[in-house]
């Protein structure tokens, strides 16, 4: 039988007062076990200090968890309890009974009892009460490491904190707790945090910042910070005005952070400041600002009341379009001729329509607009991403050599004739050919596509790999296509048809409606299949449609590319495709081909599902009105997500394997997954993945939810569906 759950669902981002702790059992950590409910001072010497006891074999426990367990007697369950805990006792107890294969967590795979008792506060930690199985242990593991570190070495925990509904509680802690750890400045408050970067490879100590020409007192507010902290070893200098392929190369050498906006503030004491504009990270090794996965996260924040950090994030790409040309793959000197898959326009409306009501927000949605249109012009429409012949657009950035973001290990196999050819190192190949040292065509080939693979955001994937820059891909071009009517109508309703540009042009509806129409038009001629009902890639270079089967095809409804007739087509031919028992996957089986030694798994292919291809998935099915389907493949991916932090203590990651029935968190292709180190408790989950929880959320009839809660697979709940209908 599944186990049951307290119920509840709460606005965690209101403020508790002192009294929550004590009315509510579902405040966040940081006021459940803020200093003030520390209960250790008021615990006196003697038998009150032995707080709880674990059901371990009695020759791993202390003394005094002994006299406890044979003097104590087991609470009958009548109501909500609260228990007294000793919490690094009970966290050292509970691991080294519990966690069995040593990982700092307590999952399905841990051999242990699972079965701890607790002494209830109202018998002053005498009477026990038994917590058993996985997902109550793990919680219990997760609410110690919490309380540990906020200093607590005595506790009081309420038990439906422990047996909490898992929606409930992984939605509560999205809200709460994940957005926040996911938050970044770049200011003096977060400087040592947001500076950190894994994927730097240079060898060199000193982190850096750099900061556009004109603004002078960003940079002199961060060269004064670098003074006052001299612990961080910040270096500060002005990026060049002209950014070359080669500027970017040499920076490599001396990678750093790009700022953002930053914003004015007054202190308590009246005196103006400069602070950073606020943004969220993905997580994991990913410490800086993305592109399109700000885009998935801002929807999220947006459903969790967090208009300030989507708004933000909006103003950020408006600085990075204004100072660095576009918005950029992420906020670091080596991503500076990257972009991401373009989401502006939409994410600017959706913020305008939760803040038009207050001042200011005409001016917000006219200069993200500006700023939508420079990047489309400039970037988008022009070369070398824009083919003229198809009217489409392609993923082409420009750049030198070797991606250096990468693991050091990541092309070692593709350059290793190179090396033996050039009787080189790995790492003196790497200089020779970054710098045209050695002449090798294939690889500039190679390489001229791969900087496509991650600007496309699917870095990897068989479907994009050695031709991705030659593509007009459907994805980008849905992207673009509703660029072109969100503009159009925005220019239309909000600006009475007449948006004047800062340079004094003044743009319509008509040319943008007439631009829209045009990409429909070519998108049905080079994309769309009609005798397979699905959109495909169109390779401009040989002038012929692709064929693999990728979910970037459910863009074209999510942006209203697709006539109806195209949508029903699609729905009925092509979603079966891609619907598998955990969610939709990136791409179908049949378009994957055989994996193997030479040819191993890519993370953005079959059997892996990604939270933007459910989100722009679910939003396309609700486009054109197919609420069953939708829900259907709501609930796989909520299942999914829900099991894996249920039956692996939180564990919130960045992709899934959607075909595991056991383990869907563990994903078998490059990279490995992010989100899967947890020590104790899960502190940030995954952006885009949180982002999809509270948007899936939202699409849930009751019903769904409490069969989530219980963990019921998505064959069992659709079948029991079923049978309800029949018999109604």
């Amino acid at each position: 039988m599944p186990p049951k759950f307290s119920s509840h669902y709460v606005d965690t981002n209101e403020k508790p007062n002192e009294n929550d702790r004590d009315s509510d059992p579902f405040v966040n950590a940081k006021s459940y076990y803020s200093k003030d409910t520390d209960i250790s001072t008021r615990l006196g010497s003697g038998r009150g200090r032995t707080l709880s006891t674990s059901a371990e074999s009695g020759s791993s426990l202390t003394p005094e968890l002994k006299n406890i367990r044979r003097r104590g007697s087991l609470d009958e369950h009548k109501e909500p309890r609260k228990f007294l805990v000793d919490v690094e006792k009970t966290l050292h107890s509970l691991l080294e009974s519990e966690d069995t294969d040593r990982n700092m967590q307590i999952t399905i795979e841990d051999t242990g009892p699972k079965v701890v008792s607790l002494g209830s506060a109202s018998s002053g930690g005498y009477r026990l009460y038994e917590l058993r199985g996985t997902y109550q242990l793990s919680n219990l593991l997760q609410e110690l490491t919490l309380a540990k570190d906020f200093g607590r070495r005595y506790v009081m925990i309420d038990e439906r904190r422990l047996n909490e509904n898992p929606v409930s509680r992984l939605s509560r802690l999205i809200k709460g707790t994940f957005w926040d750890a996911l938050t970044r400045r770049i200011d003096a408050s977060t400087l040592d945090v947001i500076c950190h970067d894994t994927k730097d490879r240079s060898g060199h100590s000193v982190n850096r910042i750099y900061v556009p020409k004109p603004e002078k007192e960003q940079y002199e507010y961060y060269c004064r910070a670098a003074k006052e902290r001299p612990y961080l070893n910040l270096q500060v200098e002005y990026l060049p005005e002209a950014i070359t392929k080669e500027w970017v190369r040499d920076a490599n050498q001396k990678p750093g952070l790009l700022a953002l906006a930053m914003e004015r503030y007054k202190d308590d004491e009246g005196e103006t400041h400069l602070r950073g504009v606020p943004f969220v990270v993905p997580g994991g090794r990913f410490n800086e600002m993305y592109g399109w996965d700000s885009y998935f996260e801002a929807l999220g924040l947006l459903i969790d009341g967090r208009v300030d950090l989507a708004k933000g994030m909006v103003e950020n790409f408006i600085f990075e379009i204004t100072y660095y040309g576009k918005i950029l793959n992420a906020n670091r000197t080596y991503y500076l001729l990257r972009s991401q898959p373009p989401l502006l326009t939409d994410m600017a409306i959706r913020v305008y329509e939760h803040i038009k009501n207050e001042e200011g927000s005409k001016d917000f949605l006219y200069r993200a607009l500006c700023a939508a249109m420079k990047e489309y012009y400039t970037v988008w429409m022009s070369s070398p991403r824009y083919d003229t012949k198809t009217g489409l657009s392609r993923y082409r950035p420009d750049g030198l050599g070797i991606p250096p973001e990468t693991e050091a290990s990541h092309f070692e196999q593709l350059l290793r004739p190179y090396m033996e050819k050039y009787n080189m190192t790995l790492d003196e190949f790497t200089e020779a050919y970054n710098y045209q040292k050695v002449q090798e065509p294939f690889l500039d080939d190679y390489f001229l596509h791969d900087r496509a693979v991650r600007e496309s955001g699917h870095d990897t994937t068989y479907r994009l790999e050695k031709v991705c820059a030659d593509l007009a891909t459907v994805d980008l071009n849905s992207l673009l296509y509703k660029y072109e009517t969100d503009i159009s109508r925005v220019v239309l309703e909000i600006f009475n048809d007449k948006l004047v540009l800062p340079d004094g042009n003044v743009e319509t509806s008509a040319i943008w409606d007439r631009r829209a129409r045009a990409r429909r038009a070519a998108m049905e001629k080079y994309n769309w299949s009609e005798a397979e009902s699905i959109w495909y890639d169109y390779d401009t270079k040989f002038e012929k449609r692709g064929t693999y089967q990728s979910a970037t095809a459910f863009w074209a409804l999510w942006a209203g590319v697709a006539t109806p007739r195209q949508a029903a087509r699609f729905i009925e031919v092509s979603l079966p495709k891609f619907e598998v028992s955990g969610g939709i996957v990136a791409g179908t089986k049949e378009s994957l081909g055989q994996v193997g030694l030479h040819n191993p798994s890519r993370q953005w292919d079959y059997p892996n599902g990604w939270s933007p291809q459910q989100i722009l998935a679910w939003y396309g099915l609700l486009r054109y009105g197919y609420e069953d389907e939708l829900r259907r493949v709501v609930y796989r991916w909520l299942y999914t997500i829900t099991k894996s932090f249920v039956d692996f203590n939180g564990v919130v990651v960045e992709k899934y394997d959607l075909t595991r029935a056991v383990d869907p968190h563990r994903v078998e292709a490059e990279y490995g997954n992010q989100g899967l180190d947890i020590q104790g408790v899960a502190r940030e989950g995954f952006g885009w993945v949180n982002a999809s929880y509270e948007i899936g959320l939202t699409f849930c009839n009751s019903h769904m939810r409490r069969a989530l809660g219980a963990c019921t697979e998505p064959a069992i709940f659709f079948s029991d569906k079923k049978q309800q209908e029949i018999g109604s």
